[in-house]
């Protein structure tokens, strides 16, 4: 199993004394991993620091069996030189958390390659209590978490969210498990580790957790047959943040396109859903549904009935004496010829820009439209999720992208234990967004 780090990107310029430029390792990960392939193994690329800065490592494990939370941070710092630390922040059994850093100032010092000066393999089970407690170490919530005995003298159940920033890392995780005392200070009140901030929370309501995916589709008769609309996993809200979930829908006829997304949103409205019709028939039709509410997992529409059922279902118009090019999606062209309905009289050709947390795309639209300054999103900017904007004439080809359009960088790879010859390549998360993959 492989990780990959996204290189750090420094910005900042300083007026220091001459010195020689660094090479430096740089990447960043924040990954959940089965407790059982500890300790890990990585490969970093490498970056050319600005002048004076010195190179870090910053590596952190949260281990919460069957769970363990890696992150890790490498590239240029301003900070000044020290020998590696490794502080243990909390002893199991249960919950146990270390972490290393290390700041240096000669060329590729910062070698941390494993998990192993950090890692121990865990203790064997010792005697359990009668306390039971939810056990659970996650990025998307802990609703399924499984109830285990405690360990002799740990007689309290922890549940709390751990709130990460640092290099290319914004994302919460839910911890739950035994501990010896009531506290919320899972790490003995440190907040700085190295390049890492931490804050920690123990209000249980004060981060919801929502359905997360988008969907794109371009098909035929999205008006009268539903698609379905399941989300593909769970994502924990920052504070303040709602649950969310927008579908709009295009029909000019022979073709159509509907666009999804659900997720977390900081909008202002905590509770509201409507449908709105922006362009009606005859001619091109676009309609969205937005819903935002404030409950964990209740952005959960299975289909798209729910804007088709909203939507007017009138007799079909006899045809007029108009014909126009009539397509949706993202080709440059369009050679699907109409003869408009009766009521049109103008052919529309233009594009959508959409921006969501999740989603960048541009749709091309041609079709029949009754007056010829038609804005077919009647001037709105924003549905649901999506900002929107509006523009006579084609643009680009679509993105679907990470935070809204953030382009790829090169990667570290990171290899599950020690002594693997071969690296399996798999599938890994942006991690701009704070989607951190779990087994």
């Amino acid at each position: 199993m492989i990780f990959i780090l996204l290189p750090t990107l420094l910005g900042v310029t300083l007026m220091l004394p001459r010195m020689q430029a660094l090479t430096c390792q740089s990447g960043t990960l924040m990954s959940v991993v089965n407790a059982s392939t500890l300790p890990l193994q990585w490969t970093a690329p490498e970056i050319e620091c600005e002048d004076g800065w010195g190179c870090q490592d910053m590596l952190m494990v949260i281990e919460n069996e069957p769970k363990a939370l890696v992150v890790a941070i490498k590239g240029c710092t301003l900070e000044k030189d020290h020998d590696v630390r490794v502080t243990q922040h909390r002893t199991g059994p249960g919950l146990s958390i270390v972490s290393y850093t290390h700041v240096c100032r000669e060329k590729l010092c910062n070698l941390l390659s494993t998990t192993l000066p950090v890692w121990t393999s865990s203790p064997s089970t010792g005697p359990e209590s009668s306390v039971r407690c939810p056990v659970c170490l996650s990025t998307e919530g802990c609703e399924s978490a499984t109830e285990l005995k405690c360990p002799v003298g740990h007689t309290h159940c922890y549940n709390g969210v751990l709130q990460l920033k640092g290099e290319n890392i914004l994302t919460n995780v839910r911890v739950q498990g035994c501990m010896p005392q009531a506290a919320c200070d899972l790490l003995n009140q440190t907040q700085k580790i190295g390049p890492l901030s931490v804050r920690e929370n123990c209000d249980s309501n004060a981060f919801l957790t929502c359905q997360q995916g988008i969907m794109l589709q371009t098909k035929p008769n999205l008006t009268e047959k539903p698609i379905q609309w399941n989300a593909l996993r769970s994502v924990m809200c920052d504070l303040e943040e709602v649950c969310q979930e927008t579908l709009l829908l295009i029909d000019v006829g022979p073709s159509s396109l509907i666009v999804g997304s659900k997720g977390c949103s900081s909008a202002r409205t905590r509770d509201s859903q409507t449908v709105t019709i922006h362009s009606a028939p005859p001619g091109v039709l676009v309609a969205s549904y937005a819903h935002f509410c404030s409950s964990s997992g209740c952005n959960k529409a299975q289909n798209s009935s729910v804007l088709l059922n909203s939507l007017p279902h009138p007799a079909s118009p006899a045809p007029g004496d108009l014909q126009c090019p009539a397509c949706v999606g993202f080709h440059g062209s369009c050679t699907t010829i109409v003869t408009c309905p009766n009521g049109t009289s103008h052919c529309y050709s233009g594009s959508m820009r959409f921006i969501g947390s999740k989603l960048s795309a541009t749709v091309n639209i041609q079709g029949c439209v009754a007056h010829r300054s038609s804005s077919l999103l009647n001037r709105t900017n924003n549905i649901g999720d999506f900002n929107a904007l509006e523009n006579s004439g084609n643009e680009n080809e679509p993105t679907i992208q990470g935070r809204a359009g953030a382009a790829p960088a090169p990667y570290l790879a990171w290899v599950v234990g020690l002594g693997l010859s071969l690296a399996l390549w798999c599938g890994v998360p942006s991690l701009l967004a704070p989607f951190p993959h779990e087994p």
